[in-house]
């Protein structure tokens, strides 16, 4: 265990385009985390903030000293973390081991991101040149990796191309239901596999959006009635997708969750329900293969067969995952364990919640697996 739990959280709704400023975006998830903690920002003794396109969109630089002083925090320890789309859950990890490390006794973790002001192609240059140098300038992009990835593992599992497009319809349906989504309709397998063709196969349905949003959690010593941090753990991996023995192996992913397993005595079978990082849907079903969820090769069926669903055997992605709730970069890990944590508490009305829910389980990607976040947490 890691002594540290979770006392309050809190999110912006998660959109297209909002009218709100990073730094309120931020300071709106932040002031709802502290009230539903029931703290004060007197309470607060560091703060750690996650945000990727603030600079590189010409929006915020510094924003953890930002919003010091928007939430009137001034003489708190504060910094910004950077790890492209993992960087929420690295901020977390950072918040957990101030407090294991007695540096700070109440951590605020705030991840914002306003990709909205940037358009397509801006925003998509800012997002590719976290991939390897080399890659970057063969014009290769995430869409690209996915869609090579999803080839590959559709041809070598026999898999049908409807498995994918079951992952995208299951997340817009435990989105329709979120009321801080940014997708709150349903779509169908055929929908999915009738929209516009991406990186093929993956099509529009199969690729996450650009997105608006702000999450914050507070972590405490641990106290027994609140949420658990039982264990969190990262690993890198190759940074050059080339470079790996296999495309369809992520090894950050498969490490990190070992991992955290290991530290926390916890193994898969134990996980009643977990948030994957879809960026794309087939890493869904690759990461739930390398967290050792499923075997290699059978994720896809387990889909189609309904396991992954809200009432299946291992419910995934319950809140709609990146794929329907939403990935602004910085605040995606946080919104992550931000639904493990409603869903522990049994905060959530029927239709949303997975019934006797004790252990949650989240991974938050960078890039194309090049660096990785696992977290259990436990009610």
């Amino acid at each position: 265990m890691t002594g540290v739990t979770i006392p309050g959280v809190g999110m912006t709704r998660f959109t297209g385009a909002s009218d709100r400023s990073l730094v309120e975006l931020a300071a709106t998830a932040a002031n709802r985390s502290l009230a539903d903690a029931g703290y004060d920002p007197d309470d607060v003794s560091s703060l750690h903030v996650g945000n990727v396109l603030g600079d590189a969109l010409g929006l915020q630089a510094g924003l953890g000293n930002a919003l010091t002083s928007s939430l009137g925090l001034e003489g708190v320890t504060a910094d910004r973390v950077e790890n492209t789309s993992a960087t929420g859950a690295s901020a977390f990890h950072r918040g957990v081991e101030a407090l294991q490390s007695g540096h700070s006794e109440v951590a605020l973790v705030v991840g914002a991101e306003k990709m909205s002001v940037g358009d397509t192609s801006r925003v998509t240059e800012a997002i590719s040149r976290l991939t390897h140098e080399r890659e970057y300038v063969q014009g290769l992009t995430l869409p690209s990796f996915g869609g090579l990835a999803a080839s590959t593992y559709l041809a070598r599992h026999d898999a049908p191309r409807e498995a994918l497009a079951e992952i995208a319809a299951k997340n817009h349906r435990n989105a329709a239901a979120n009321p801080v989504a940014q997708f709150q309709t349903e779509i169908t397998v055929a929908d999915a596999l009738d929209s516009p063709v991406v990186a093929d196969p993956l099509r529009l349905y199969d690729c996450c959006p650009m997105t608006d949003g702000a999450a914050a959690v507070v972590l405490a010593r641990e106290t027994p009635e609140d949420v658990r941090v039982t264990s969190i753990g990262s690993a890198t991996g190759t940074h050059a997708v080339a470079d790996r023995r296999d495309p369809l192996e992520i090894e950050s992913v498969r490490v990190a969750g070992e991992r955290t397993f290991e530290r926390g005595g916890v193994t898969p079978d134990d996980v009643d329900l977990a948030c994957i990082h879809d960026a794309f849907t087939i890493l869904e079903l690759l990461e739930l293969e390398e967290l050792g969820f499923y075997e290699s090769g059978t994720a896809w069926k387990a889909t189609l067969d309904g396991e992954t669903r809200l009432d299946g055997r291992l419910p995934v992605n319950p809140g709609g995952g990146l794929k329907a709730r939403g990935h602004p970069l910085g605040a995606t890990g946080l919104s992550q364990l931000i639904e493990l944590v409603w869903q522990l508490r049994g905060d959530l009305p029927t239709e949303r919640q997975v019934s006797s829910a004790t252990t949650g389980f989240a991974v938050n990607v960078a890039g194309f697996g090049n660096n990785s976040v696992c977290t259990v947490l436990e009610a």
